[in-house]
């Protein structure tokens, strides 16, 4: 479902990781759709520069904000900042993530890699939201929306599957928690990515891209559009009556 140009003149959107892939497609979209954008990155500053200039010749509102959300000191003041800057923030988008996939991570130990994965993908995510979640509902409104992963269900029998079947899994369980205590001032998604384009993606083996088309029922990988034009829908005006869910983009992937 599109959502009109224009439609979040006036809000203030923080979108973590968003230097590239997914998060740059929505902080782009959510730009698109008229918000001010803070954009995060830490690993990639050059890129998160980027994408904040190619908001602003959008003709909106950008900051840019360096830290690493593995770090809680780093959290509290990323959130600071954003508050900061416009004295309040709408709509929040956790993101980030550890990269477990691709680069030298590949060749660490299993533990090592869920340690990555838990402190950014899940501590990060929870420590953000409910500090995010306090301010939001003292000011009477906002949206958060945390990302999951479609696979949590169905399961992936790669070390990368158990990886992110128990972190993520995490992350959509706390997220439907966290709806009910923030309600009804502030809404609480999560949406939950199939097989997407990724850096991941681009680089798969032929058995990887062959079984991400096989599986979804429209017969193609997703991209980062796909994704970023859903979260402008979830977190637009058009969406008030959604909270508490978890929402799959995945094809129909099954």
């Amino acid at each position: 479902m599109s959502v009109p140009t224009g439609q979040l003149v006036g809000k203030t959107a923080v979108v973590t990781g968003s230097s590239r892939g997914i998060g740059q497609a929505i902080a782009l979209e959510l730009a698109e759709a008229g918000a001010a954008v803070l954009v995060h990155g830490w690993r990639h500053p050059e890129e998160a520069r980027v994408a904040a200039e190619t908001i602003r010749q959008k003709g909106r509102e950008v900051l840019v904000v360096l830290a690493d959300l593995a770090d809680p000191s780093q959290q509290d003041r990323l959130v600071e900042e954003a508050w900061q800057w416009r004295q309040g923030v709408d709509i929040w988008i956790n993101n980030a993530g550890a990269d477990v996939l691709t680069g030298q991570a590949l060749n660490w130990p299993f533990e090592q890699r869920l340690e990555a994965l838990w402190r950014l993908d899940v501590v990060a995510t929870i420590r953000l939201s409910r500090q995010v979640g306090q301010r939001m509902k003292r000011a009477g409104q906002g949206v958060i929306v945390n990302v999951g992963w479609d696979g949590v269900h169905r399961g992936i029998e790669t070390d990368g599957g158990q990886l992110f079947a128990a972190a993520k899994g995490a992350v959509m369980a706390f997220s439907r928690s966290l709806a009910r205590a923030l309600a009804p001032q502030v809404r609480v998604l999560c949406i939950a990515p199939g097989w997407i384009r990724t850096q991941w993606a681009q680089q798969a083996s032929d058995f990887w891209q062959q079984r991400a088309i096989q599986e979804c029922l429209l017969g193609r990988w997703g991209t980062p559009q796909d994704v970023a034009n859903l979260v402008r829908f979830v977190v637009s005006p058009e969406a008030s009556f959604l909270t508490g869910q978890i929402i799959e983009i995945n094809g129909g992937t099954r």
